[in-house]
């Protein structure tokens, strides 16, 4: 076993020693917030007592052939990072955590990650930062792709402790760190409906609503009362999920279905793809309407069925900005990486996702919406101002954002090809064009991106 100590906290704060591969397994859920399903978690080490400084993670990619290639991303991210926020990392810890496919034992699955596991270590090394400790989590137990002593870290793994029964565990429980269980239960409260009735419902009302909402989006005169029609309607759903009881998390999100109607879920979804009425629906970000809000987002993500899984991109991050301003740091970072699943151009869950990562505080994007409200303008520009501030962002660079320019006589652009209409209902490849399956899905697709000046482009 490699002999290292790890403290969580910084010089003058309470601190808890990890001794070995045992205790660094778990503290993992607890520096995440939940635990990380199918995942490559890479924590940065500072200092002689190894200070846990900035973490990653990322979905371990399903095919082996990308493996190398995002290796070298992750340890570029990580490092340069850490040099903007507390300086160059004096060590690395990976963890590996993926469950066997039937259940089996999780040998297997650390065999299968092995090259990825030395692939990391490799690129980590070939920027002059070691890899401490590489373990793998799997079906309960633990391995350690460092150590070759097979007396503490035996061929079948080790089991890993009892949640509630360590050190760290108390330690967290005293400091009122939670764990919001797993990766895969905070994701399925966002993702689409499955059930067949309720996606057909849903999607339906979402057709209906298109050919109506579309054309006024794209009319300058008729935007600014499709955006007051949206936030009010938007305020009378949060109202009316507030006046519900409190409920452990599965029962409040079918409550929450139920309370509002196909037709009453598509004209917000629809009317957020605007987004001015997106940065103004932001504003909801404190007290009580605040929860509320972050409801009804979550509730709206859920609604963005079938070919409507691109529109997702406005609740999730209005979900991960509350999530974020009210101090729940981990679920921000699920519900703003699921907007950029659902949508990796979408400016604003970029901007949001990296601040957030860069351990950045709220407060200036918060003050900058609570100004925007009292002036009665939008907060758009001030508000990525406030993110990308270099006095805020500690010197990080500028993303760059490509602005859609008008083209002559009235013209549109294409983002992708259309698809022949009798390949509609295709399920799309991966890093295929999604399938357009309406004129209403079209228009709104155009809507969403390009304003009719070119000014509003979706971001």
């Amino acid at each position: 076993m490699n002999k290292h100590h790890e403290s969580t906290g910084r010089a003058g704060e309470q601190q808890i020693t990890l001794r070995g591969p045992a205790e660094l397994a778990d503290a993992l859920p607890y520096l995440m917030g939940f635990y990380p399903n199918d995942s490559v978690v890479m924590v940065a080490l500072h200092g002689g007592r190894g200070r846990f400084g900035g973490r990653l993670r990322l979905g371990i990619p399903q095919a082996p052939g990308e493996w190398g290639p995002v290796a070298d991303q992750l340890a570029e991210c990580l490092v340069s990072g850490s040099e903007r926020r507390e300086g160059r990392p004096d060590a690395i810890v990976i963890f590996l955590c993926q469950d066997s496919p039937d259940g089996s034992g999780g040998r297997l699955a650390m065999e299968r990650l092995r090259p990825f596991a030395q692939r990391l270590r490799t690129a980590c090394g070939a920027l002059d930062v070691p890899v401490l400790e590489a373990l793998c989590i799997s079906d309960g137990r633990y391995w350690s792709y460092c150590c070759p002593d097979t007396r503490c870290c035996p061929d079948q793994g080790s089991p890993l402790a009892m949640p509630g029964t360590t050190v760290m565990a108390a330690a967290a429980a005293y400091a009122g760190v939670h764990v919001r269980g797993t990766l895969r239960d905070m994701e399925a409260r966002l993702q689409p409906w499955r059930a067949p009735a309720a996606v057909t419902a849903q999607e339906e009302a979402l057709d209906r609503a298109g050919p109506a909402m579309i054309p006024r989006l794209l009319d300058e005169r008729a935007r600014g009362q499709v955006a007051a029609e949206t936030l009010r309607l938007a305020r009378t759903l949060m109202d009316r999920i507030e006046e519900t009881q409190p409920a452990p998390p599965a029962l409040a999100d079918a409550g929450d279905d139920q309370l509002i109607g196909s037709d009453e879920a598509a004209a917000v979804i629809l009317g957020l793809q605007d987004r001015e009425t997106r940065d103004k629906a932001a504003a909801w970000m404190e007290g009580a309407e605040a929860q509320a809000a972050l409801r009804l987002w979550r509730t709206l993500a859920r609604r963005c069925v079938g070919p409507y899984g691109e529109h997702a991109a406005a609740p999730l991050t209005l979900a991960g900005w509350v999530s974020w301003s009210t101090g729940d740091e981990p679920g921000a970072r699920v519900a703003l990486a699921l907007a950029l699943r659902a949508d990796p151009g979408y400016t604003f869950a970029q901007l949001l996702h990296r601040a957030c990562n860069e351990g950045l505080d709220p407060e200036a994007l918060r003050r900058c919406l609570r100004e925007a409200a009292d002036e009665g303008t939008s907060p758009d520009a001030r508000a990525g101002e406030a993110v990308m501030d270099p006095a805020v962002d500690r010197g990080a660079t500028s993303l760059r954002v490509r602005r859609v320019r008008p083209l002559p006589d009235g013209g549109r652009r294409r983002g992708r090809a259309h698809r022949r209409p009798g390949a509609e209902r295709l399920k799309a490849s991966p890093g295929s064009p999604r399938p357009w399956t309406s004129a209403a899905g079209r228009r709104s697709r155009e809507a969403r991106r390009y304003g009719r000046r070119g000014s509003r482009a979706r971001r």
